[in-house]
């Protein structure tokens, strides 16, 4: 992850569920069995060079797993 996360996430809505995650199998081989979920959010981000934007954020996440995989969606909101 090349960025970091320095609020809290928002506005947190599921993109898709079970078989509706293309890689799915992976996150099972990679983390586990459980039912995950594909999500998406805003949140303030802090970028390697300093700068503080306000973005979407997806990422994974399985109960008793956690989240996983942030990834920053481009262009920024702010």
């Amino acid at each position: 992850m090349d960025f970091e996360i320095i609020s809290d996430i928002t506005n947190i809505e599921v993109i898709a569920t079970g078989t509706g995650i293309r890689d799915r199998a992976r996150l099972q081989k990679q983390y586990g069995r459980g039912k995950w979920r594909k999500l998406k959010g805003i949140a303030q981000v802090q970028l390697p060079n300093g700068m503080i934007r306000l973005a979407e954020i997806h990422w994974y996440e399985a109960h008793g797993i956690g989240k996983k995989e942030f990834k920053l969606k481009l262009p920024f909101l702010d």
